[in-house]
């Protein structure tokens, strides 16, 4: 894995799993990394334990946030706090995500799996927009999956309720769908945008809950999203699918390549009418 320099990353949903996974190979690499989660104490801790394999440029830079992504008023404080602290963002690795929650709606009654999984990177990415212009050559990495489905506007507003199943396999294709337009948007600005499934039923504890079992390790999801962030082999990659999942028809270990995206991801209407329920309902929520 060849790489330039030394890069500043964001990664969310980083104090467990992959996210966490990630940002110790990354520090451990030089990077300098900013972590996210939703509890102060498990942040500072997760923090405490990736300055411990810091090396480089990464000493004296590995630092996080604190906010909860079931409210996209702190998803935006946050991003104001990001862009308070940092001149530049060389990577944005969208990890956050839910499958299952005690409570399976937020505040302002849409599906929690919608908004963590969806508009809160959603809103994220574009409120950091500036920063990653600042960079030479800005990577958005955002977190699908192998489970998407086509996506229930009745059920994305908030007028029908879904399983936890629906609900994540939606909100994932709603992120990659974005994914994909998002790409054409940015590319002028020299920021590349790759939507990734990091690997099925990875020993995590997300997938553990959901499922009870696990194909792959962990480490499988944290390498390629490192590799995304941060390799020369993907400098030039925007727009794309990566499918970490199967490699020549078989589960396992071995990293996977790119592929095709959902057909709605790469359908121009579906990519339109995502983007027009997505700011008629932001501005429900912020009006």
């Amino acid at each position: 894995m060849t790489i330039n320099k030394t890069k500043t990353i964001l990664i969310t949903g980083s104090t467990d799993g992959i996210g966490k996974l990630a940002a110790l190979k990354l520090a451990e690499a030089g990077h300098q990394v900013y972590l996210h989660g939703r509890d102060a104490e498990k942040l500072a801790s997760v923090i405490a334990e990736v300055q411990a394999v810091a090396t480089g440029e990464a000493v004296g830079h590995i630092d996080g946030f604190v906010a909860d992504f079931s409210d996209l008023t702190a998803v935006l404080k946050m991003a104001a706090e990001v862009s308070e602290k940092l001149p530049k963002l060389d990577v944005l690795i969208n990890n956050a995500g839910i499958y299952t929650a005690s409570v399976a709606t937020t505040k302002d009654d849409l599906d929690i799996r919608f908004v963590v999984n969806y508009l809160a990177p959603y809103e994220l990415t574009n409120a950091l927009l500036p920063l990653l212009k600042q960079s030479d050559k800005a990577r958005i990495i955002n977190l699908s999956s192998a489970a998407q489905a086509p996506i229930s506007y009745k059920a994305f507003i908030g007028q029908e309720r879904l399983n936890d199943k629906a609900a994540y396999a939606q909100s994932k294709l709603a992120l990659t769908i974005w994914s994909m337009g998002l790409a054409d948007r940015v590319a002028s600005h020299n920021i590349n945008v790759i939507a990734v499934n990091p690997g099925s039923l990875l020993n995590t504890k997300m997938v553990n809950e959901a499922y009870g079992q696990y194909w792959s390790s962990a480490d499988k999801g944290a390498n390629i999203l490192t590799e995304l962030a941060i390799s020369d082999e993907f400098a030039d990659d925007t727009g794309k699918y990566f499918d970490n999942d199967i490699k020549d028809g078989v589960h396992g270990d071995a990293r996977g390549e790119f592929g095709q995206p959902h057909a709605d991801a790469l359908n121009k209407e579906a990519i339109a009418e995502l983007e027009e329920q997505t700011q008629t309902i932001l501005q429900s929520i912020f009006a």
